[in-house]
């Protein structure tokens, strides 16, 4: 039976993740993560048997730490006087740490969705991580009053999903909040600005 030490587990799969982003999938293996992780040689095939159960670890700690981080997310954003004005705040700053705190963490998924698609243990666990997705996203609408119906969702999760490659995978230091705040207008207001017209216009 694998050792159950839940501080030297996410010692490994946090070191996992930092692996995938910096070396992708290929350069993810026991002893890649043990001597990043700081711990001795056999530690991580205890606590994964093999490279697959290790890559979907990795992605069962990904989405803890999602989880984790759900309100502190939403905390900062406060309802405005119409649902189009707080979905481009609440969604520029999501996508603003994804691609500068958080840039690790999203390279390590997109490395794992590409991993997934040859491995459906992945994809279960990945899975899981698209579901809890929707979920986060339609209570931060509920919780602030966001008049989003709910059947628009996948579809401004598929277009979020879209913005999020772009800048997670620019060069690091390149994306700032502004060019970040009009790529989520035009999510939210479309290709037309927000008065129907063809300006790039955009909430404030």
């Amino acid at each position: 039976m694998p050792p159950t030490n839940p501080v030297r587990r996410r010692a490994l799969t946090d070191a996992a993740i930092g692996l995938l982003a910096s070396s992708g999938v290929h350069g993810l293996t026991h002893r890649a993560v043990e001597k990043a992780a700081g711990l001795p040689p056999g530690t991580a095939s205890n606590y994964f048997r093999s490279r697959e159960e290790l890559l979907v670890a990795t992605a069962e700690r990904i989405a803890e730490l999602h989880h984790a981080g759900t309100e502190r997310a939403a905390g900062p954003h406060h309802a405005g006087t119409g649902w189009r004005v707080s979905l481009v705040d609440l969604l520029t700053e999501s996508l603003l740490a994804a691609a500068t705190t958080l840039r690790d963490r999203y390279l390590a998924i997109f490395e794992l969705q590409l991993e997934a698609v040859r491995r459906p243990a992945l994809a279960a666990a990945l899975g899981g991580l698209q579901d809890m997705a929707a979920q986060i996203t339609a209570g931060q609408h509920d919780g602030l009053g966001l008049a989003v119906p709910r059947e628009r969702i996948p579809a401004l999760i598929a277009l979020y999903g879209g913005a999020l490659f772009t800048l997670v995978t620019a060069p690091p230091g390149s994306v700032g909040r502004d060019a970040v705040r009009h790529l989520v207008q035009v999510i939210v207001h479309g290709c037309a600005g927000p008065d129907g017209s063809d300006g790039p216009g955009g909430g404030r």
